[in-house]
């Protein structure tokens, strides 16, 4: 079981029964308590539970919160793969942008464990938490007002200091991607619009979607297909969907 699904059975655990052991946890997840220590330390972190003398205590908790929780378990593997993908495209002098999507978590993960200096930029609390664990890496985290999923910062203040950035590589998370029709969409207007401004001040931006994601469309639209540099994803996806990303020049990239 990977580290995020384990934290969002902890936190299902939590809401059922007010209450769980780091003996307990280590037992049920087949896992040292140290690791189970971290896990209720990074949930602390994030406002979603509060840590007690062997153990941790429920904390009221917000129907976004729960919903960003159902997120992050929903396609692992597929976000893996695609996170794969990214970090290959990252060199070590880059200054590379995550934004709030559960896909960058994925990426955060393998940048986690990596001895290679990075440099990396984001609003995410994930991130910033993963990555606050390795030394190696310049971490620049930009905070704000909170947004509705307790996650990150996507409001005017935060967008001002991003502003100051150019990162050369940037990796933007959407909810729908329709090459049909040459829209890039997420839910938000706030989200839509960081993530518009981000794209504006990167060298190179690529997109990052489940193969799930492709042909929909979410409520709002924030770029065009013109605007990126490739679209990650982890399956191929139909000749039809193919044939229309040639037509634009779009570049799909896919695990080897």
């Amino acid at each position: 079981m990977f580290m995020e699904e384990r934290q969002a059975k902890i936190l299902e655990m939590l809401e059922k029964d007010g209450k769980v052991l780091v003996k307990e946890l280590a037992e049920i997840f087949g896992v040292t308590e140290d690791s189970i220590r971290k896990d209720l330390g990074t949930l602390e972190l994030e406002g979603q539970l509060k840590r007690t003398y062997g153990g941790a205590v429920a904390i009221q908790e917000k129907l976004p919160i729960a919903e960003a929780n159902r997120r992050r378990i929903k396609e692992v593997e597929a976000k893996r793969k695609i996170a794969a993908v990214a970090v290959k495209l990252i060199n070590s002098s880059d200054l590379v942008f995550l934004d709030t999507s559960t896909i960058s978590i994925a990426i955060a993960e393998i940048l986690e464990k990596s001895e290679t200096p990075y440099k990396v930029l984001t609003n995410m609390i994930d991130v910033l938490v993963m990555l606050a664990r390795n030394p190696k890496i310049n971490l620049t985290f930009a905070g704000g007002q909170i947004n509705k999923n307790r996650d990150g910062f996507l409001d005017g203040l935060n967008l001002e200091f991003m502003s100051h950035f150019r990162p050369s590589v940037a990796f933007i998370g959407v909810v729908g991607v329709d090459i049909e029709k040459n829209s890039l969409s997420t839910n938000g207007s706030n989200s839509g619009m960081h993530k518009r401004r981000m794209i504006e001040l990167s060298q190179n931006v690529y997109v990052m979607a489940e193969s799930s994601k492709i042909g929909t469309e979410a409520n709002f639209t924030f770029a065009t297909l013109q605007k990126i540099s490739g679209l990650i994803t982890e399956t191929a996806p139909t000749k039809k969907i193919l044939d229309a990303a040639q037509k634009m020049k779009l570049k799909i990239i896919l695990p080897e």
